[in-house]
């Protein structure tokens, strides 16, 4: 199957779902996640009308996305990996999502640097679910919390919370403990579900699903 066929059929099953849970068609956002795949992969989906992305590591977007932007205007592109500080002024630079602000160096930094650039950035906080030790985000009990002092104490816009459950369990208790944690945080859009799952994610209540393998296949 051409990658374009395979982006093809992962809007249907988001299309199919947001059906299936009664919610209005195209309510979700696709994130592709091209992560590790080289810029003239890339084009391909943006010429099937892919215009929203997502990357995990600043350098590596470095590499390839100013001038993929510059081609294709109306590119939106989001940071979907765990984010250094001394990465901040190229992430701001670059995306105009941020999706793992997780703790409170992070967000300062994010908040220094978009007023130094003058560039407003969509952000999220990225939730442990699972509270794996081995995996960025807040702890639940922390988020809203969390999200009170970015905005209070540091002026910033959060958009949404993003999870991602652990690999071996169910994931729709994460996501509606993310949900419910949007909630109580005052906050409307959710990011959560991966190719594995992104269709128990719509019918939990994302706003957007981040899909790669699906998509781009096998890395």
């Amino acid at each position: 199957m051409e990658l374009q066929e395979r982006l093809a059929e992962v809007w249907a099953k988001i299309v199919a779902a947001e059906r299936d849970a009664g919610r209005p068609q195209r309510s979700v956002q696709l994130v592709a996640v091209s992560k590790t795949f080289e810029a003239d992969t890339i084009r391909l989906a943006i010429a099937a009308g892919q215009r929203i992305f997502g990357e995990n590591r600043v350098q590596e977007s470095q590499a390839k996305w100013p001038d993929l932007k510059e081609a294709a205007p109306g590119i939106e592109l989001h940071l979907i990996g765990p984010l250094q500080s001394n990465k901040a002024a190229e992430a701001v630079a670059l995306f105009d999502v941020i999706e793992t602000i997780d703790r409170e160096k992070i967000a300062r930094a994010i908040a220094e640097e978009m007023k130094r650039q003058d560039k407003v950035l969509r952000l999220y906080v990225q939730v442990n679910t699972g509270l794996e030790p081995q995996k960025a985000g807040i702890a639940p009990n922390e988020t809203a919390a969390f999200v009170n002092f970015c905005r209070d104490e540091l002026g910033l816009a959060i958009e949404g919370l993003m999870c991602i459950p652990p690999a071996e369990e169910n994931p729709g208790p994460h996501f509606a403990l993310l949900a419910k944690l949007a909630e109580k945080s005052g906050v409307k859009k959710l990011s959560m579900g991966m190719s594995g799952d992104y269709e128990t994610a719509v019918a939990f209540g994302a706003t957007s699903v981040r899909v790669g393998s699906a998509i781009f296949g096998t890395r």
